[in-house]
């Protein structure tokens, strides 16, 4: 089968879909299938300030072309984005190289500006696609503007084919969305087994004398970082000693350092900034415990690193959190945005040893149980044999226009000011 594999990121950004992009594209080389990947970018220190940037790697057996966002870094010079000319460049990328070699089919990585991308390369091309479904996409897309709920809806509708990551993901977008839930088919996310691993130098649950917390991901206030900056506040004023460690950057970096110095944190907090995919499973191997207070996900993959290394997990009873972890069995759950619920979570599994190893036993049991990339990799390859009998669907143009471009476009969406949080 030729792939075109549409990214919205891909290393060096780090991303929950770099990792994902990551692991799809090399299990599909094994499986024997040609890919070509078309990966937007950000080049601009806005941008890369956000994930990390620049071209997308090399990536053996594939195909890589990079595509500099230029629509989106226009919010640089204090323009809005131009999210249309980006999806023109993904469509003329992919139509070039389908006449080099045509494709079978399309696979985008989330549902916008992604998805729409595949629908119109497919309409040019009659070839099938498939769209991945994956963050922000159905969070909060489509609930922003006028243009961006009819160019979603499209998606959501008249894609060949939608994968998502969980039941209570699709949910979601049914609810925000009115798309019927038989039109998803969820395949979770997955974990690369060979990059994580437990320590070895101690016992599963165990935690040194100063225990450490660890946050790890994006660090944007969606994923409850604030919170549980403020959290570490409280139980140091409850006579707590412990350590929280934020791995990562994000559009609200700034604001957690500000916060831990307001706070009188800086001694117990510490920030590692930009950690390289190659050395996050060291990051994980550092801490006692991993905290993900986070208001919604798609599927995490934070959590299933987490799960691998054998962490105790505490984690906010979330979108797209409560498909993998079940309170009091692999992890424990707080409430979204009850900070003093996760304080006393926190308690609960410091003081709790045996707690602590039973929830992490059992979760490093369950994620290489079910969590493993082979057989994610069957489940995709499944649909996209099945999406491959399908004509594409062009109604969507009834509804959203293949010729939309900017200046048709609401100018009052935020995303057009902050791009960088789709």
């Amino acid at each position: 089968m030729r792939i075109c594999f549409i990214s919205r990121r891909y290393f060096p950004a780090i991303s929950g879909m770099s990792v994902y992009a990551q692991n799809y594209l090399r299990e599909m080389v094994r499986l024997g299938h040609d890919v070509v990947m078309i990966s937007q970018y950000r080049n601009d220190e806005a941008g890369t300030k956000i994930y990390g940037g620049g071209p997308p790697s090399t990536v053996e057996g594939v195909v890589v072309v990079g595509l500099e966002s230029l629509g989106e870094q226009r919010v640089s010079s204090g323009q809005l984005a131009d999210f249309e000319a980006d999806i023109n460049a993904m469509v003329e990328a992919a139509v070039a190289h389908h006449g080099i070699r045509p494709f079978d089919i399309v696979h985008a990585q989330y549902a916008y500006p992604n998805g729409l991308a595949a629908l119109e390369i497919s309409r040019r091309l009659g070839v099938p696609n498939v769209v991945s479904i994956q963050g922000g996409d159905g969070h909060w897309v489509g609930l922003c503007c006028e243009t961006h709920r009819l160019a979603i809806r499209s998606v959501f509708n008249h894609a060949n084919e939608l994968i998502i990551g969980s039941q209570s993901f699709a949910q979601e977008v049914h609810e925000n969305h009115g798309i019927p839930l038989e039109r998803f088919t969820i395949i979770s996310g997955a974990i690369n087994a060979s990059h994580f691993c437990t320590r070895q130098d101690r016992l599963i649950g165990e935690i040194g004398v100063t225990p450490t917390l660890l946050y790890h991901g994006r660090v944007d206030r969606r994923k409850g970082v604030l919170e549980l900056i403020e959290a570490m506040k409280i139980l140091r004023e409850a006579g707590r000693s412990l350590r929280l460690v934020i791995s990562g950057i994000g559009p609200d970096l700034a604001a957690a350092k500000e916060m831990t110095s307001a706070l009188d944190l800086n001694d117990v907090i510490e920030f590692t900034g930009f950690v390289s995919y190659e050395d996050v499973p060291k990051v994980y191997q550092s801490a006692d415990i991993f905290v993900s207070p986070t208001w919604s996900e798609g599927f995490s993959n934070t959590i299933l690193e987490a799960m691998a290394s054998g962490l105790p997990i505490i984690a906010a009873r979330a979108v797209g959190v409560v498909d993998c972890l079940t309170d009091q069995v692999n992890a424990l759950f707080h409430e979204v945005h009850d900070v003093a619920g996760l304080c006393r979570q926190i308690e609960i599994l410091l003081d709790d040893a045996p707690l602590r190893s039973m929830l992490a036993t059992n979760a490093l049991h369950e994620v290489q149980d079910k969590y493993r990339w082979p057989s994610i990799a069957d489940q995709l390859v499944n649909r996209l044999n099945h999406s491959l009998l399908k004509a594409p669907d062009n109604r969507w143009t009834e509804s959203y226009s293949p010729t939309t471009s900017f200046n048709d476009a609401d100018h009052t969406c935020r995303f057009r000011q902050a791009p960088h949080l789709l």
